[in-house]
């Protein structure tokens, strides 16, 4: 694809993006200069233009460059926007039938680094932070709230959101409930998230929309908390005709069962026969076997200590009837693993790899995590990793099944088009906050920025 990238950034742009993204030692390392030198590019200014192979190797190395011709404006059979991204699971999804990307919401800072590192935003893409910064905007009063939300956030035809589970989640609600905290809606900081949603559906009335979360948000609360998600949608004019729990089993090596909620238009007429149901099912999905390496760095391997911990702790639960303990894999097996959670970074419990008799096993490894959530195909190695192992093995865990998702999209896709003019390429105008509402959101200080 002969199209020009990043030629909007100059030259310490091009760094600052990189070093945001990377870190400073890593973008040294390409230009093959020390890291003592791009810290004073950083703060005292370019002492000289970059070379053209310089630029070419930041970008090529470190930056997407964009997999499909639908990801650059005007290509595109529909825009979406991406809501509590983490490191962009569902985006890619909806990119490979066609859509392209205009807002993406993420408040993590380490997922928003690997996020960069791996999704091409042409030069309109909306990046920012916390979506209460526009959704529960300082100095914006309910009157003007609505207005001001669809001034903020481009048009777009689908609404994605895999709003924070931690409220919802089984693990989430006992702890919360051990430290005598809230849980659900009633989770100040992250159990109304959802209702930022539905002001956002009520602002831009995109036609369609897909939320993502666990399993037990339809039973959290007695059903109550399902309930009333159902009833705002309804609420905000949209139909939910077959939301459903889906287990990735079907498509990766790892049970990993999410809730899934599709909702259309109801003015569009798009929806009758729509069912999760119909979805694409491979034959054959991968095996563990198709994701492991053969060989790793001994550091994955459990110490004699915290394996000797892992077998006590097991025993101990099972002597009291318990469930608890290591979830022990061999490579060769053909049932999927138990579900890769975001504490896997503290014992590699849930999945401990057998390392045969006598020895002790070992964590899977970040690019092997990436494989067994789906973010690469099976022996692999495309999706980048900027970060540590740690946060490497919170923000797979925190992520969804890719492949499940491609499916929903696949099984959207006609519906989308069909709200969207036949797939006819659509002309919109680009709303950009004022002055005003600009300099609000940079003094709060949690916002990337308009930027692509």
């Amino acid at each position: 694809m002969d199209i020009p990238l990043y030629d909007n950034l100059d030259d310490s742009q091009l760094i600052e993006k990189t070093v945001e993204i990377w870190g400073q030692q890593v973008v040294a390392d390409v230009l093959e200069v020390d890291r003592v030198t791009v810290n004073r590019w950083l703060k005292k200014g370019m002492e000289h233009n970059l070379r053209g192979l310089e630029r070419n190797a930041l970008i090529s190395r470190l930056l997407p460059t964009g997999r499909l011709e639908t990801q650059f404006a005007g290509n595109e059979q529909f825009r979406f926007i991406d809501l509590f991204a983490g490191i962009g699971g569902i985006r890619q999804a909806f990119e490979d039938v066609g859509g392209r990307c205009v807002f993406t919401s993420e408040w993590n800072d380490m997922a928003r680094r690997t996020y960069q590192a791996n999704h091409f935003d042409d030069q309109d893409h909306v990046l920012n932070t916390d979506i209460r910064l526009i959704t529960e905007a300082e100095g914006v009063n309910e009157k003007d709230l609505i207005p001001h939300i669809d001034q903020c956030i481009p048009d777009h035809e689908v609404l994605l959101a895999g709003f924070p589970c931690q409220p919802f989640s089984i693990a989430g609600v006992s702890k919360k409930n051990a430290l005598g905290k809230s849980h659900g809606f009633d989770c100040k900081i992250q159990g109304t998230l959802f209702f930022d949603i539905c002001k956002i559906l009520q602002a831009k009335r995109p036609a369609a929309f897909l939320l993502e979360n666990v399993k037990n948000l339809k039973s959290h609360n007695k059903g109550d908390t399902y309930k009333t998600i159902l009833k705002a949608l309804d609420d905000a004019g949209y139909d939910v005709p077959d939301p459903r729990v889906i287990d990735a089993a079907d498509f990766l090596p790892q049970h990993r069962e999410r809730i899934v909620i599709v909702g259309f238009r109801k003015d569009l007429n798009i929806s009758d026969g729509f069912s999760l149901a119909d979805m694409d099912v491979p034959e054959d999905a991968p095996l563990l076997a198709d994701i492991v390496d053969k060989k790793v760095p001994d550091k994955y391997i459990l110490t004699d200590k915290l394996w000797a911990y892992l077998q006590n702790y097991a025993k101990k639960h099972q002597a009291a009837g318990n469930g608890f303990g290591f979830g022990l894999v061999e490579s060769k097996q053909k049932r999927p693993t138990r579900t890769l959670s975001a504490r896997y970074y503290k014992d590699g419990s849930e999945i401990l790899l057998s390392r045969g008799k006598n020895k002790n096993p070992r964590r899977l490894t970040p690019r092997e995590c990436a494989r067994l959530m789906g973010f690469d195909k099976p022996r692999e190695s495309e999706f980048r990793i900027p970060v540590s192992d740690t946060q490497a093995y919170k923000q797979f865990g925190n992520s969804v099944a890719v492949p499940v998702f491609e499916a929903v999209a696949r099984e959207m896709h006609s519906r989308i088009l069909d709200a969207n003019g036949s797939g006819k390429k659509k002309k919109y105008k680009m709303k950009q906050p004022d002055k005003g509402q600009m300099r609000l959101l940079e003094e709060k200080g949690k916002m990337a920025g308009w930027k692509s």
